[in-house]
């Protein structure tokens, strides 16, 4: 009888062995959701440099305008390495619970750091200095689809019910957000608890529960916003509320970067002033290589520019999607739906932002943006997409 049992466990094992390697070499990585990342990259360097280009010449009294654009080529030469690297690395090993529950203290302990240490610009406390600017909310997106999938995994027959499918998500979202709005960042706060809601829903929790944690949430983030703007000050968040209703109130004090970046984007016409070509970077429009590197965009390369880049992150949403649809377990499907949102649900609030359909709230736009730690995170993303593809049955 135990010569059988062992017999029955070692012939198990070897099945299981078998069927790990099958999974991951059943196909190559998805080549459409590739060639779209890379595209959204080459451009989105490009595009950053020309709006960078001033801005590094003023910096650097005339020596050099690239250096922004070097700086950003070497974070996007490392963010490339970490998506092959992670195209090749089992994405089931983050569902291991030691990993995914450090991956998020780690980050706790980061945003708190920051708080402490941080390095405050533009009225925000968002980095740590550690040789380079160092932002751990980009991280902490991350750590929130990973532990959130990891868990919805393990309730996933009980998500039904409010003490399991609410409650821990909820204090997790509220650390989070909280220590977010303390920086403060408030689109930050925003996109992780919108992905931590999509993901919760994806995962089987009630729509009733859904709303009523909406609207706790939403009662928590107004009441910290108010005690922000009555410990602090209004100006944070006045300025930007005041540039979002009437952008062209003080255009020469809190409005400024709205109105600019207006400007630029009127200016572009349908096919633009050409690349290169614009003048809002020209020290008008603050950020330009940053937040507002989109109004750049349609400045430059006009409407057909602007909806060609829009269409491309159009495409990398749904074919994540698609992804995420064909993947074989729960936990990659989780995953991939969870930063594919996460990257599509950023883009849309930056380009949001930049016209003033949204108040500004400080949000980078994926791909674009100057910002070694955001690039490098964002590729690291698609690293593990691409690794789920692997696995996934995907026939074109």
């Amino acid at each position: 009888m135990a010569g059988n049992a062992g017999g029955r466990s070692s012939r198990t094992a070897v099945k299981r062995k078998k069927e790990h390697i099958a999974l991951f070499s059943r196909g190559l990585m998805d080549i459409n959701f590739f060639i779209i990342v890379i595209t959204l990259l080459v451009i989105g360097i490009i595009m950053m440099f020309s709006a960078s280009y001033a801005k590094a010449l003023s910096e650097s009294n005339g020596a050099s305008g690239m250096t922004y654009a070097i700086k950003q080529i070497e974070m996007g030469a490392i963010g490339i390495a970490a998506m092959f690297f992670f195209s090749f690395f089992d994405y089931r090993h983050f569902a291991n619970p030691k990993l995914a529950i450090s991956f998020f203290v780690l980050c706790v302990i980061l945003l708190i750091a920051v708080l402490v240490v941080g390095i405050t610009e533009g009225g925000a406390k968002r980095w740590i200095y550690i040789g380079t600017n160092f932002q751990p909310s980009e991280l902490m997106k991350l750590a929130v689809i990973i532990l959130f999938s990891y868990l919805i995994v393990q309730n996933y027959d009980k998500m039904e019910r409010f003490s399991i499918g609410i409650v821990p998500f909820a204090v997790l979202l509220a650390i989070v957000d909280g220590l977010l709005m303390l920086e403060p960042h408030l689109s930050c706060t925003l996109l992780i608890s919108t992905v931590g809601a999509v993901l919760m829903f994806v995962g089987g929790v009630r729509w009733k529960h859904i709303g009523i944690l909406a609207a706790i949430g939403g009662g928590a983030l107004a009441l910290l916003v108010f005690y922000i703007m009555q410990s602090e000050g209004i100006t944070y968040f006045a300025t930007r509320f005041q540039s979002w209703l009437d952008p062209f109130a003080d255009e020469k004090g809190g409005t400024w970067q709205t109105t600019q970046s207006l400007i630029a984007i009127g200016s572009g016409g349908v096919f633009g002033l050409g690349l290169g070509g614009s003048r809002q970077k020209f020290m008008y429009l603050p950020e330009s290589q940053n937040d507002f590197v989109f109004s750049i965009v349609c400045e430059e390369l006009g409407f057909i520019g602007a909806v060609t880049v829009i269409i491309l992150f159009v495409m990398l949403v749904v074919r994540g999607l698609y992804i995420a649809s064909k993947a074989r377990d729960k936990f990659g499907m989780l995953i991939t739906i969870g930063i594919t949102i996460q990257i599509g649900l950023q883009a849309m609030l930056n380009i949001a932002v930049v016209s003033n359909l949204v108040p500004n709230t400080g949000i980078s736009l994926p791909f674009f943006s100057y910002g070694g730690t955001a690039l490098i995170m964002q590729l690291a993303e698609m690293g593990i997409v691409l690794n789920v593809s692997k696995s996934a049955s995907i026939d074109g």
